[in-house]
């Protein structure tokens, strides 16, 4: 009898798992491939597509200070892969430590490659299109173009790597050295426990995390919060109710009021939370999206139940070994303060 017991319980949770992870599926949620080919499929840029060779010169070029026009603030300044792929601080902070002006905060870097589109407001196709912009704002990297081009084409070091990654004819132009930054980014994905039990692993989150994850579902959250990334895609905000801290910053999304729905993968490292950054708490951000978004007043035990299942969603990292640069050369150009 005990041991027909035992065997019912089992096939039970066998089943219950199963169930929820077609409901998850069917509700619009996409793990992470553990295939390496499949995931190439997905993050990879046929217009440019992922080497060995790219993808070294381009963490190169992520870590290097010297493309912004002090010579201080690298693409890893504000999107830290030793963190949570942000900078931790309410609004961006970049040359002569000038806070965005908007008061934006910086998304994470990590899973960014799963977003339908970049930047909050939508307004850049892909990462590569994407990595052009902060090296050019002045609250950002504050450089131009021509600044970035010299300073990667006065280093022989850098001119070898991209003969070796592009051929020996390549022309280095600040597109292509954005496009390389680009592509960098797009490996920075972060499988995680969740991505494991979609891809048929029962036993990969433990029962209050599938509980958060069903309650996740049902509250509607799977509105915005869907696909690979969990977010991503553009979307209305302020749907049934407003943002408490609204009037903190001046922006209002794209000219349609849309804002790009944040990842909620690592969410637990990526505090402060909303675009402008004026919300710590996790359990607090959710609150605040049942009533701006759902048009609920989320229970404790509904937000407490949630928060387990964005636990489950902190991702394995990929290994991130600090790269040595090349050595600046008379003709690089000198770091400019102001």
């Amino acid at each position: 009898m005990k041991n027909i017991l035992i065997a019912t319980l089992a096939t039970t949770t066998l089943l219950m798992s199963a169930s929820l992870k077609d409901e998850a599926r069917n509700a619009g949620l996409l793990p992470i491939p553990n295939n390496k080919a499949e995931l190439m499929k997905l993050i990879d840029n046929p217009r440019n597509p992922i080497t060995d060779a790219k993808a070294e010169l381009g963490k190169k070029l992520y870590f290097d200070p010297r493309l912004s026009k002090s010579g201080l603030i690298s693409c890893n300044f504000c999107h830290n892969l030793g963190e949570g792929g942000d900078d931790g601080v309410e609004a961006a902070v970049g040359h002569k430590w000038t806070a965005n002006p908007n008061h934006v905060n910086s998304p994470t870097v990590y899973n960014a490659v799963f977003n339908d589109i970049q930047f909050w407001d939508g307004r850049a196709k892909d990462l590569e299109e994407q990595a052009q912009g902060p090296m050019l704002a002045h609250p950002e990297m504050a450089a131009t173009s021509e600044h970035v081009e010299k300073v990667v084409k006065s280093m022989p070091e850098y001119e070898a790597e991209f003969k070796a990654a592009y051929g020996k004819d390549v022309k280095i132009t600040f597109a292509l050295i954005a496009d390389t930054i680009g592509l960098y980014e797009r490996i920075l994905v972060t499988p995680s426990a969740y991505d494991d039990f979609l891809n048929g692993d029962k036993n990969a989150l433990n029962a209050k995390e599938k509980e958060g994850l069903k309650t996740f579902i049902d509250a509607g959250c799977v509105t915005c919060h869907t696909g690979y990334g969990l977010g991503g895609a553009m979307n209305m905000f302020n749907i049934t109710g407003t943002y408490k801290h609204m009037d903190v910053g001046g922006f209002k999304g794209d000219k349609n009021g849309m804002v790009r729905v944040p990842t909620l993968r690592n969410i637990t490292q990526t505090a402060p939370y909303f675009h402008n950054g004026k919300i710590w708490s996790l359990s607090e951000a959710i609150k605040e999206m049942g009533k701006i978004q759902l048009g609920a007043n989320l229970s404790d035990k509904d937000v407490a139940s949630i928060e387990v299942f964005l636990k489950a969603l902190e991702g394995r990292k990929p290994e991130v070994i600090y790269p040595m640069l090349p050595a600046s050369t008379e003709k690089t150009p000198r770091p400019d303060m102001n």
